[in-house]
Parts: C-alpha cells; sequence; structure tokens
C-alpha cells in the first residue's frame, strides 16, 4: 500500500486525542509516551517532532480544551447590545456551565496538576489557558473602560492580574480535589465556594464595581464540579 502523508497538524491532532483518551481511561501517570503512539499509530520520531514530554502533551491538551471552550464562549464576546459587566457576567455563567458538563474531565486533569510535587506544571497549564482567554477578558474590559463602568488604568495590566488572581485558588482546589470522595468532601467544597465567592469581591474592586457586581460563582458550584460522574 502506498504510505499516507498526512500534514504535520493533523499527525499533532491525532497525537492529543489518543493521549486524551489515554489520560482519561487510565490516567496520566499510567500512560506511557509508548501508549500515545501505539493508540495514534505514530512513530516516535513522529511523537517528538511535535512534543519534548507527556507533559508537553498535557500542556497542549489543556490549551486545546480552553480553546474549544472559548469557541462556546464566541457568541457571547460577539453579542450586540450587551454591556460590559453583561458581557463579564454572561461570559462567566457560560464558563462556568461548560465546566460542570466537561467536569469529568476537569477532574481527571486536576487529580494529575493537584499531585505533590507537580507545581509547577499547575504553572504551565496555567499559563497554556491564560494565553487563550487573557484577549477575550481584555477585550470586555476594554469595553468597560470605554463606557465608563469599569475604573481601570491599563486594560492589558488589569487582565493579567485577573488571570493571575486564579493562581491563588490553588490550595483551595486541591484541597476540595483531594477530599471529594471522603466525608470532609462537602465541607472542602464548600470553603472553595467561599473562596471563590471572595475572587469574585477581588474582581469587583480591581474594576472598580460595587461588591457583588461580578457574579463569579454561583453557591453549589463547586460541589458540582467536583461530583461523581
Amino acid at each position: 500500500m502506498p504510505r499516507i502523508v498526512k500534514h504535520p497538524q493533523e499527525r499533532r491532532s491525532e497525537l492529543l486525542e489518543a493521549a486524551r483518551g489515554l489520560f482519561f481511561e487510565r490516567g496520566y501517570e499510567a500512560t506511557t509516551i509508548n501508549d500515545i503512539i501505539a493508540r495514534a499509530g505514530i512513530s516516535k520520531g513522529g511523537f517528538y517532532h511535535h512534543f519534548a514530554s507527556k507533559e508537553d502533551v498535557l500542556e497542549a491538551l489543556a490549551e486545546a480544551m480552553a480553546r474549544e471552550s472559548l469557541a462556546q464562549l464566541q457568541a457571547i464576546l460577539d453579542e450586540p447590545g450587551l454591556d460590559a459587566l453583561g458581557r463579564l457576567n454572561a461570559f462567566l455563567g457560560r464558563a462556568r456551565r461548560l465546566k460542570v458538563e466537561q467536569a469529568p474531565a476537569i477532574r481527571a486533569m486536576f487529580y494529575v496538576i493537584f499531585r505533590p510535587g507537580n507545581l509547577v506544571l499547575y504553572h504551565r497549564l496555567n499559563a497554556a489557558v491564560g494565553a487563550v482567554t487573557l484577549p477575550a477578558l481584555a477585550r470586555i474590559i476594554a469595553q468597560g473602560r470605554e463606557e465608563g463602568v469599569f475604573d481601570v488604568p491599563d486594560v492589558q495590566a488589569v487582565a493579567e492580574i485577573i488571570l493571575a488572581l486564579g493562581t491563588s485558588t490553588h490550595d483551595a482546589v486541591a484541597r476540595a480535589v483531594n477530599a471529594a470522595d471522603t466525608p470532609e468532601g462537602e465541607a472542602a467544597a464548600a470553603a472553595l465556594d467561599e473562596r471563590l465567592r471572595m475572587h469574585g469581591i477581588a474582581l469587583d474592586r480591581i474594576l472598580g464595581l460595587p461588591d457583588g457586581s461580578v457574579r463569579f460563582v454561583e453557591p453549589g458550584f463547586a460541589k458540582a464540579l467536583m461530583a461523581p460522574a
């Protein structure tokens, strides 16, 4: 049979899909690079042409998931007639619903990145997701400043600060993940909800809004996110 030559991007996508399936079926630690290669039907050289390590694959998956989610949020970004605060709250609300809908995949990733010793990987994944999210957030903040609703001196800097705040929830999320199937699970989820509520108040103050203007979290969100499939 003639050798099938595929576009490099198609090969990369095949590797990511193979890895996604294996990570969720077997777990990240139990999956080897050879497993990914075998599932994708690609040579070892082909793998290393696209990725330097298994960690690089996970980072690329996080970015791909962020892009998929952002594509589903694009209608909110483009919807005419929404003021900036309404757009921000609609954006955050839809993002919360997507996270609950994608909870099994998100939990599988959480169990990897919140293991002891994986803090560097956590920050790499945050950076990958942030690179996708930052332009959308900056666009909403710029609209709010133009409307005179958001009191911000520097749109880009404020967008970066808001994203950086997300890393401050690391410990609370880790506790909720680790306690998900234990008697402490409900308390850990409630503590995470409270931490996220405070995060929302911090956003209000960064944007120069009254407390409670930004609906960053809804009661029960953490419990829904961590609930068994």
